[in-house]
């Protein structure tokens, strides 16, 4: 049973091996998120210029320790996609030119054949949507990207792993053909997270908070999939190592379901409203001894309130050990954890604590 961490590092850091949990014998892959592609050469490049190549090396050296772990790119990510952007464009125009697919096939090999990585994950946010500079051919010329890609892999004499990312909302999952795609990739990783956030303000639901790790709304996103005629091994579930947290505009509602007025206060470290690392979340607890999470079992999530107004949702080892065991009853191929980065004790100390 796959079991990916996506490694998020910045430009500074060096990683370490103590830093990811070997030692429990259940991580099998590593995700280096994210890599960019170069609009004009379609060659693998690093998110930005402060971003150094040699973590791509310090990532692969992993292997030393784990011989047998698997290290795969993850091409895109969210931010790649992003509308008034030059690189929002650049999947769409790779996968509906065949000599562009061929082209970018053999960087991509090229990449892992110099890196020494496993594989490639590409998470290409999203194919069709009009909202993300999607277009209408998107859906068919995504299963021809996949087609070439593993077309180069097989040529190469290496045992070389596709995956690919996918929503778990239906409105961009929509324009994925998860059957054709398949054919070619060894497995998707389902984005189970981020399924609520202040941008419900701006959707049908409106701005009341409500858990982005819902079990509940997990098991109804996976009935999509099952119209389809997939399999559970062939997918791997989403966890996230951090909460999604709102300002209550009512301090005195406190449940699921009460109405938030933005986003909560930025964390120390991740210094973005909406949004605490785990750490961030057992510091709060911890300068708060008084406060006593709720945990809805239902749910499988802990929420709780701080400072009068502010809300969050998140999972630590009792909720994530309920959603691993509903994973593993229904012989999912393995799980995705967003991110390395995270799972940390303190904002410089890279400890992933719950695999």
């Amino acid at each position: 049973m796959p079991v990916t961490l996506r490694a998020a590092p910045t430009g500074s850091q060096r990683l370490k091996t103590q830093q990811y949990p070997f030692q429990s014998g259940r991580l099998t892959n590593l995700n280096y998120a994210f890599a960019y592609i170069d609009p004009d050469s379609f060659q693998l490049m690093t998110m930005d210029a402060a971003t150094r190549l040699s973590l791509f090396t310090d990532l692969a050296n992993l292997k030393l320790t784990k011989p047998d772990l698997k290290i795969f790119i993850s091409v895109g990510g969210w931010t790649f996609s992003d509308n008034n952007t030059l690189t929002q464009p650049v999947f769409g125009n790779i996968a509906r030119s065949s000599s562009i697919r061929e082209k970018f096939a053999k960087n991509v090999l090229a990449f892992l054949d110099e890196y020494g990585f496993d594989g490639v994950d590409i998470d290409w946010e999203y194919p069709g949507a009009g909202d993300r500079g999607g277009k209408p051919g998107d859906t068919k010329n995504y299963v021809e990207l996949l087609q070439a890609l593993r077309k180069e892999f097989d040529n190469s004499g290496r045992e070389l792993g596709i995956t690919f990312t996918a929503p778990s909302s239906y409105w961009y999952l929509r324009w994925f053909d998860l059957p054709g795609m398949l054919k070619y990739a060894n497995w998707m990783n389902l984005m189970t997270y981020d399924l609520h956030g202040v941008w419900d303000s701006n959707n049908p639901i409106g701005s009341i908070v409500q858990a982005h790790t819902n079990l509940t709304e997990i098991k109804f996103a996976t009935e999509l999939l099952w119209r389809t005629k997939l399999s559970p091994s062939e997918i791997a579930i989403g966890f996230g190592f951090y909460g999604r947290a709102f300002t209550l505009a009512d301090p005195s509602c406190t449940t699921p379901g009460c109405p938030f007025s933005g986003g909560a206060k930025p964390g120390v470290c991740t210094a973005t409203s909406g949004y605490l690392a785990y750490y961030e979340i057992q510091k709060i607890l911890s300068d708060n001894p008084h406060i006593t999470p709720v945990h809805d079992k239902e749910a499988a999530v802990k929420y709780f309130t701080w400072d009068s107004n502010q809300w969050i949702s998140y999972d630590d080892k009792d909720t994530f050990q309920e959603k691993l065991d509903w994973v593993n009853s229904h012989g999912f191929s393995g799980s995705l954890i967003w991110a390395s980065d995270l799972g940390m004790l303190q904002c410089d100390e890279y400890i992933v604590w719950f695999i």
